[in-house]
């Protein structure tokens, strides 16, 4: 392969100008493909290739080539309202994403011509020797050449929490490149964080063949998955269109036939094809989906594709990474044990019993006076101890063979008094302390205690001395062991709480992660994640397709997982028919968030290929607020459905008034101009009212849909249409009364305009929730609904009192009966409706 280089091939004084600049031709700057961002005119480009939105516009110009500007402008207005929200939500989302990026690409220390130089990450090249220090973004994968108490955060590939130790190349050998994670290896990864000590490297591969840049070319494979709402949007509305039109041309054919008018049955015809058109789906649709994101914003959860708010809704399996997602990615005192045998486990630094604090005080002192290596600063943040009055004036590092440190401190109130701290291996501790065989099997005791419950275990011993002369080595002390002190990343305070309320709403919570069974299965009890199985990576690669499956229905957590095995995971959940979401924030977790479902990553500590590979992105990092986006996915789910449960009902009465005439051969009753009025309420209860519904009180305690489950169900429709014919049955009723009256044409028209209203509204109330209660129609809160009632009835006022509108929509004279009519009318309607909504729940369950 060409781009490899031996440590013995690289002399120290590196690679020459001219080397270096005929490599970086060769071989391509050191850095991934990245996806351009997506501009507004891309944005808004994407909108408009929705399908819903399409019609909609559509819809508009078809209006507007009918001579029908009021319709048209009402549509081409929603299209324009949906099409702004969109584009400045998504706007805010990749402005919100740049500013997240890294300011800088990360810069490295290079050894070329015998010269050290500060050179951009990108124009690092195969063969280049890498000065590594502590605080160092690492730029490529490298061979170590030399290392100084070496230590690397490897977390953004692996998931482990802890750093790992390295160790220098032994001689020239030259073995395959093993994979990020465990300790004592003599490879370093590009992309990892240097958090302790010194090294040489030899560069060894850089962008793509990186480690890092493997899981670009990965995601480069992936597509995301399509949104199941696209497609049953695209079912409805074809049905619709094709219901529509077939009651249009039914006009047509029967005004003609009865009457002969065929000018007159055309226009008939096109008004109820009007009324019939189904442009609301398309503005439900995209207002609620583009309000949804919105939404979900406030609670500091970032939607980049607005479609995936309903499929967060129907998650069956939420797969979460460990590291910075149920933990905090950050080290904590969790536990300690003195040599006497007493134990305490550490909630709070702050409260911990006197006799303890001696060996977090000789921890400290065993830790650089200022840390950076995040066991150290977990120390100083339990030890709470101060440089003591003296000074350090020498210390012993760690050693592949003694993996253990120690600090002498000069006391500054006893001439020639020196105290030495020590921490490390407990083994290494042990030797330090000449432990005897039975107080090492104590020591083993306490150490496997620990570590069954994931804590990272460090020994700690003092040592007295008044010899200014240092010892070649800290074995040369008689230490004595003070005891062992527990790290651990500790759970977030919000895990337990939000896996609780997932498993509540029935969905299955599984960890995956690159750490080690014992540390995930910790977290896992400590976050609630329900009793199961645990898999490894080694036994995963072991079992094929068939097995894997099986095992997933007995597995919760899934350990020393690979990147590549993280996305099999995925597929094979998808395989089983779960709707999958993926939560992580390192590059490693990027494959499975861009295969999965729902791609969730992390803001904060997430990577810039982890928030671009996600369909989600939270900005709190807070795995809580997971929870909040899944009820809001749910709610917003849900209101789609009770804004198209109305759409199909109300449509009922409008096709059978406009049929109900011709039938009986009685005057026309609705021209367009009516149909525009009553698209006017209709339109903005479906894009304001609905939208702004309240979540069903057990939102959170039911399963989620099934995966196949349709958006609108025949029983849902039969439902939905069983209101509309009730609604057009007592409408009819009052039109043929009036009709068998003699009631003036003008005089009906209004009655039967007031009385449609008020059904509507009626519809508008039954519909708000799927339980039963009447009350609850009136009380459930909902501001959008009181603007958009009050509106109404000023409009209403307004036809009816004003001389020149009622002559323009062709009404009688206002008739306090009539009201008293189309009140009782919309009453009786509501009733009814609630009364038999019970048994309409219960016959969508049985055929659910």
């Amino acid at each position: 392969m060409k781009q490899k280089d031996t440590a013995s091939s690289v002399v120290r004084t590196g690679l020459t100008a001219a080397e270096a600049r005929d490599r970086l031709a060769s071989d391509g700057p050191n850095e991934l493909p990245r996806a351009g961002s997506r501009t507004v005119f891309k944005i808004v480009g994407d909108v408009l290739r929705e399908p819903m939105l399409a019609l909609l516009v559509g819809g508009g110009i078809l209006y507007l080539v009918l001579g029908d500007l009021t319709e048209a402008l009402i549509l081409l207005a929603f299209a324009i309202f949906s099409v702004v929200l969109t584009v400045v939500q998504e706007t805010r989302t990749e402005h919100v994403l740049e500013a997240l990026r890294d300011l800088s690409a990360p810069r490295a220390m290079v050894i070329r011509g015998g010269e050290r130089l500060r050179i951009a990450g990108r124009d690092v090249v195969r063969g280049d020797l890498l000065v590594l220090e502590q605080g160092d973004r690492i730029a490529a994968d490298a061979v170590l050449l030399e290392a100084a108490d070496l230590q690397v955060d490897e977390s953004l590939l692996t998931g482990e929490s802890l750093p790992v130790r390295k160790l220098a190349q032994a001689g020239d050998d030259t073995k395959a490149v093993p994979r990020p994670g465990g300790d004592d290896q003599p490879f370093v990864y590009s992309g990892s964080l240097v958090s302790r000590g010194t090294g040489l490297a030899c560069t060894i591969a850089t962008g793509a063949l990186s480690e890092i840049g493997k899981i670009g070319q990965t995601l480069a494979t992936l597509d995301p998955e399509s949104p199941r709402l696209r497609i049953e949007t695209a079912k409805i509305v074809r049905l619709s269109a094709i219901g529509g039109g077939a009651v249009a041309l039914l006009v047509v054919l029967l005004y003609g036939l009865t009457r002969g008018g065929w000018l007159d049955a055309l226009l008939a015809g096109i008004a109820i094809g009007m009324a019939m058109l189904p442009e609301e789906f398309p503005v439900v649709l995209t207002i609620f989906l583009a309000m949804g994101a919105s939404r979900i914003g406030r609670v500091g959860v970032l939607t980049r594709r607005a479609s995936a708010i309903e499929t967060l809704g129907s998650a069956t399996v939420l797969c979460t990474d460990k590291t910075g997602t149920l933990t905090e990615n950050k080290m904590a005192v969790a536990q300690v044990w003195l040599a006497s045998g007493e134990t305490i486990a550490i909630t709070d630094a702050g409260k911990v019993p006197a006799k303890f604090q001696a060996i977090l005080e000789a921890s400290v002192l065993a830790s650089a006076a200022v840390p950076v290596d995040p066991m150290e600063i977990a120390l100083h943040a339990a030890g709470r101890t101060e440089v003591p009055a003296g000074s350090l004036v020498h210390s012993y590092g760690l050693r592949p063979d003694l993996l253990a440190m120690s600090n002498i401190w000069k006391s500054s109130s006893k001439a020639n008094a020196f105290l030495i701290a020590a921490k490390g291996a407990p083994e290494a501790i042990a030797k330090l302390c000449h432990l005897s065989v039975t107080e090492r099997k104590k020591l083993t005791l306490a150490v496997d205690d620990m570590a069954a419950n994931g804590i990272r275990v460090l020994g700690v011993a003092t040592a007295n001395t008044s010899d200014k002369k240092w010892a070649k080595s800290q074995s040369d002390y008689q230490f004595t062991l003070v005891g062992l002190v527990g790290l651990a990343d500790p759970l977030r305070a919000s895990a337990p709480d939000a896996v609780k309320k997932c498993r509540s709403a029935g969905i299955k919570v599984v960890m995956i992660t690159g750490d080690y069974a014992a540390t995930a299965r910790s977290i896992a009890f400590q976050a609630g994640i329900a009793d199961g199985d645990v898999l490894t990576g080694p036994d995963l690669e072991a079992l094929d397709e068939e097995a894997l499956k099986e095992h997933l229905k007995k597995v919760t957590v899934f350990a020393r997982i690979m990147p590549e095995q993280k996305l099999r995971i995925v597929e094979a959940y998808k395989a089983a028919g779960e709707v999958v979401a993926m939560t992580g924030d390192g590059v490693n977790d990027a494959p499975s968030l861009k295969a999965a479902h729902i791609g969730i990553a992390m803001g904060k500590r997430g990577t810039d290929v982890a928030r671009e590979a996600a369909a989600i992105v939270l900005l709190d990092d807070d795995f809580g607020s997971i929870v909040k986006a899944i009820a809001l996915g749910r709610r917003i789910y849900d209101n789609i459905r009770k804004a198209m449960a109305f759409i199909f009902a109300v449509h009922v009465p409008l096709a059978g008034l406009a049929l109900l005439p011709l039938i009986f051969g009685l005057p026309i009753l609705f021209g367009p101009i009516h149909i525009a009025l009553i698209e006017m309420i209709v339109d903005p209860v479906c894009a304001l009212v609905f939208e702004a519904e309240k979540e069903e009180d057990n939102i959170m305690r039911r399963k989620p849909r099934e995966p196949e489950a349709p958006l609108f169900s025949w029983s849902m429709i039969g439902w939905s249409v069983f209101q509309g014919a009730l609604a057009f049955a007592l409408l009819g009723a009052v039109y043929l009364t009036a009709a068998l009256q003699g009631m003036a044409e003008a005089d009906t028209r209004a009655l039967i305009f007031v009385s449609l209203i008020m059904a509507i509204l009626s519809l508008i109330l039954v519909n708000r929730s799927f339980g039963t209660s009447l009350a609850a129609a009136f009380t459930r809160k909902n501001v959008a609904l009181r603007y958009v009632l009050g509106t109404i009835a000023a409009v209403i006022a307004l036809i009816l009192l004003i001389p020149a509108l009622r002559v323009l929509l062709k009404f009688g004279s206002p008739n306090w009966s009539h009201f008293a009519v189309a009140v009782a009318l919309g009453g009786v309607l509501l009733v009814s409706l609630e009364w038999l909504k019970p048994l309409a729940n219960r016959q969508r369950a049985v055929t659910a």
